[in-house]
């Protein structure tokens, strides 16, 4: 019952800082959700806390959403997904993790570069945005979260703070409530999942509710700033994480 309060409480931590930095709870929780669940069951609980931020977040910004994004990273994002979710029901995810946790703690130097000036706001390319689906949704399908991985791209574009929420939002949606119905296919969804992925999913509605309020007083750098601190902290907690897995 501890652990069971334990996550619901650092589950509402994690998601709230994902209201400031653009995402990154599922990375930040990874970690804690396997000390009550088996690694490849994982993912499925962490989708199902998604889903429930994502539709929240929608609602809240829903004018913000960028569609010329959304209509190009969707229909590649959610094949691919669905590949990641079947790779994940045949192989120990924790080799990703790992990679993934490396790649994000490459972001350490930008907490201590300048400012950089403000971006102009550019039109990415179709098949740009193609590539960047499939990365996603195969990644996100084999280990249950990638915001913050591809943050980097968001800012590049030179997005306001609303609209990186409010496009994430859009383009993950759809793709998590698939991985949740393949997830249950491929036998990696039961109840004790189940349970974990309703109590992250309470945590992320309090956390969205909350964020439409406070992100309109956040400065656009903090924003960045934030988003740059939380890859670093989750890609150390992922490196720990999955070193611990793959010692055993």
């Amino acid at each position: 019952m501890l652990l069971w309060s334990l996550i619901l409480v650092a589950s509402a931590a994690a998601f709230g800082l994902s209201a400031v930095s653009g995402g990154g709870a599922g990375l930040l929780l990874m970690p804690l959700l396997g000390l009550v669940l088996p690694g490849t069951q994982v993912p499925a609980a962490l989708s199902i806390g998604t889903v429930a931020s994502s539709a929240t977040r929608i609602i809240s910004f829903r004018q913000a959403i960028r569609w010329d994004i959304v209509r190009h990273f969707a229909p590649t994002a959610l094949p691919f997904a669905a590949l990641g979710a079947w790779a994940l029901s045949r192989m120990e995810p924790a080799y990703l993790s790992l990679l993934l946790g490396v790649f994000l703690m490459g972001n350490l130097p930008l907490l201590f570069r300048k400012p950089a000036p403000q971006v102009t706001v550019k039109t990415p390319h179709a098949i740009e945005l193609h590539v960047l689906g499939a990365t996603a949704g195969f990644i996100s399908g084999f280990t249950g979260a990638v915001g913050l991985v591809f943050n980097g791209f968001y800012y590049r574009l030179g997005l306001r703070k609303e609209e990186i929420v409010a496009t994430r939002a859009a383009n993950e949606i759809m793709m998590h409530v698939l991985k949740i119905a393949l997830y249950a296919e491929f036998g990696l969804l039961n109840t004790r999942a189940s349970i974990a992925g309703i109590a992250v999913a309470a945590a992320a509605v309090l956390s969205s509710i909350i964020m439409k309020y406070l992100l309109p007083h956040l400065h656009d750098r903090l924003f960045h700033h934030i988003g740059h601190a939380a890859m670093v902290v989750a890609g150390v907690m992922m490196v720990i994480s999955a070193s611990s897995q793959l010692a055993r």
